[in-house]
């Protein structure tokens, strides 16, 4: 590759993190690492209604335990500071109106109850949930059906949101590095909002302009994002950045255990095992999950067993350190199909880690486990006879 690899992973600060974010970390690290590029961490924090206190610090924490730190980010800082998109607002809005004054966005000044009358008055059955897109448009409230003046008056008197100005029954192609050519159709996508009513960008604006901005070569990303793959493409299209565009992605999802839908935090409850990487606790609700650090798991066999949920090298193997992922993996070897989890192998891949870890290693995890049942053990060099007499049961 000519251009040095920039990846980033850039999660919301709403909760735990789940499995299937872990996995995106892991793959955008491996890359970068196996390419001799950079890994970011960028806080996509525009939506403060679902902000949830606390939750920044425990992806930083998951990552530290997984060894798996970024190059640049909110700690590390870097050359395209700031990495926390609530400290970017003011590029967002500048590149909102550029796309509107360029004719590939406008102004919606629609309230939610004319909204709502949209849904209710374009619902059909073969149409039984309308969106704001190509044909609505024309009958509501924006600066693409109101007069000039009127439209200048509204800007200064009540709020609005920029959409996007999806073409007209146009072709959309991509080329995916797991699913290969990716074609939609313009009219399946609606005019999504790129700046919302309080200056704040969506997800949509964002992303596009931070990768732009931050020199992202490659994005990898779940594929439940793979709808919204045609709005960014025309994002970077109509900015004129078309040339420096990322490769992009879509990562498989981690299947339930009978492979019959998006594994979720409800199944880890319901059938006993961790979904989050480390403990988690609500701070509205109380509630705690457990994580996979706190059920016993070296984080060597974590990032081991995440690897192995979706990627193999081809050859069987399945133990790998994290410098073997780092010199084997590759791209065209992620399925695109869904991987389902299974908590057995995980447990099996934790049995042959502890196997082969040395005493020394173990002694920590294996000291707070007794501290959780109220056991206190202060000599080490007993504990490390202990630990090699029972870790290979």
């Amino acid at each position: 590759m000519s251009k040095k690899v920039r990846v980033r992973f850039a999660p919301s600060p709403t909760g735990g993190l789940h499995l299937g974010g872990v996995r995106t970390v892991l793959y955008n690290y491996l890359f970068a690492r196996h390419h001799g590029g950079d890994f970011i961490l960028r806080i996509e924090d525009t939506d403060q209604s679902r902000f949830v206190e606390g939750a920044e610090q425990y992806i930083k924490d998951c990552l530290n335990w997984c060894g798996l730190n970024p190059d640049e980010g909110p700690d590390q800082g870097g050359p395209f500071k700031p990495y926390r998109q609530s400290e970017r607002k003011a590029d967002y809005g500048a590149y909102a109106e550029k796309l509107v004054k360029d004719g590939y966005a406008y102004y919606a000044f629609d309230t939610p109850e004319e909204l709502e009358k949209m849904r209710t008055d374009f619902k059909t059955s073969e149409n039984p949930s309308p969106q704001y897109n190509s044909v609505v448009r024309n009958s509501m409230r924006n600066s693409l059906t109101l007069p000039a003046d009127e439209v200048a008056g509204l800007l200064k008197t009540i709020p609005y949101v920029i959409r996007i100005k999806m073409p007209l029954n146009e072709d959309i192609s991509f080329k995916d590095l797991i699913r290969g050519e990716v074609t939609f159709n313009s009219d399946q996508v609606d005019d999504k909002v790129l700046l919302k009513a309080d200056g704040m960008p969506t997800y949509h604006l964002a992303v596009v302009v931070d990768d732009h901005a931050m020199e992202i070569t490659h994005a990898f990303r779940g594929e439940e994002w793979l709808p919204s793959a045609p709005v960014h493409i025309l994002l970077w299209k109509y900015l004129g950045w078309e040339d420096v565009m990322p490769d992009w992605a879509h990562l498989p999802l981690i299947l339930k255990p009978d492979g019959n839908g998006k594994l979720s935090k409800r199944d880890g409850d319901r059938l006993g095992f961790p979904v989050f990487a480390m403990d988690w606790k609500d701070p509205k609700s109380n509630e705690l999950t457990t994580g996979f650090k706190e059920r016993g798991f070296v984080p060597q066999a974590f990032v081991n067993m995440l690897a192995m949920l979706g990627w193999n090298d081809g050859t069987g193997k399945e133990i790998f350190t994290l410098d073997e992922l780092i010199e084997k993996f590759s791209m065209d070897r992620v399925h695109s199909s869904g991987a389902k989890f299974d908590f057995e192998k995980a447990k099996w891949f934790n049995h042959e880690w502890i196997k082969q870890l040395p005493a020394s290693d173990l002694r920590e995890l294996v000291k707070a486990v007794l501290l959780s049942k109220e056991i206190s053990v202060t000599d080490d060099s007993y504990l490390d006879i202990v630990i090699d007499m029972v870790k290979e049961r």
